[in-house]
């Protein structure tokens, strides 16, 4: 009877394969956030996810496979925020607002995922230098492409234009979190929309297009 009693207990504790997956990616990313890839432990995530280390392992064979689905799912939360900012109007003004307001969002999400591109202690990994380096790189194409069709600039230009841009969002995102939000963020992205806006407008747009 005792056993038939334990084993309903573990099936009721049991979750759907997708969900025990969610929930330790969730516990995984708690401790990489706070304790960084080198210091963490698989002890400390089994732990933090209330689980024994069989059943993380049953999940992700090690810490790196772990690291680098959290680092995938994060870089894409970023690029889906930058593409649907670009997306969001036609109005270059309020486009360069809408994308500097992806990346404040993006940092001020409390998971602090977004340590994993932005602030990674595991960059010497070639697998995770190869993904950090293609978020930038993809979201400065994404600005570069609008700039490209806007303007009629050649490619290179277009391209350092749009590295130009995400590198600010990127930079100024990163200082404003760091300095503990100090600035609301909606002024935060304000003033810095002010300041990129200033200087991107300066550039001729197409013969066909309206200035804005």
């Amino acid at each position: 009877m005792l056993n038939a009693i334990d084993d309903t207990a573990r099936r009721a504790g049991r979750l759907p394969r997708t969900a025990r997956r969610r929930q330790l990616l969730d516990a995984a990313l708690a401790v990489f956030t706070t304790q960084g890839y080198h210091a963490a432990a698989m002890d400390d995530i089994a732990e933090k996810a209330g689980v024994s280390k069989p059943v993380l392992y049953q999940h992700f064979p090690g810490k790196r496979d772990l690291y680098l689905a959290l680092l995938d799912e994060s870089a894409e939360s970023l690029l889906g925020a930058v593409r649907a900012a670009l997306a969001s109007t036609h109005d270059n003004k309020l486009r360069v607002r809408a994308t500097m307001r992806a990346y404040y969002t993006y940092v001020e999400d409390v998971t602090g995922a977004f340590r994993l591109v932005f602030e990674s202690d595991f960059t010497g990994e070639p697998d995770v230098r190869a993904r950090v380096d293609d978020v930038g790189r993809q979201c400065a194409e994404m600005i570069a492409a609008v700039i490209s069709e806007d303007t009629g600039l050649p490619d290179a230009e277009c391209r350092l234009l749009g590295a130009a841009l995400a590198g600010v969002a990127q930079v100024t995102a990163r200082t404003w979190t760091a300095n503990a939000n100090t600035i609301p963020r909606e002024e935060a992205i304000d003033l810095v929309a002010s300041l990129v806006w200033r200087g991107i407008k300066g550039v001729p747009l197409r013969e066909s297009q309206d200035q804005q």
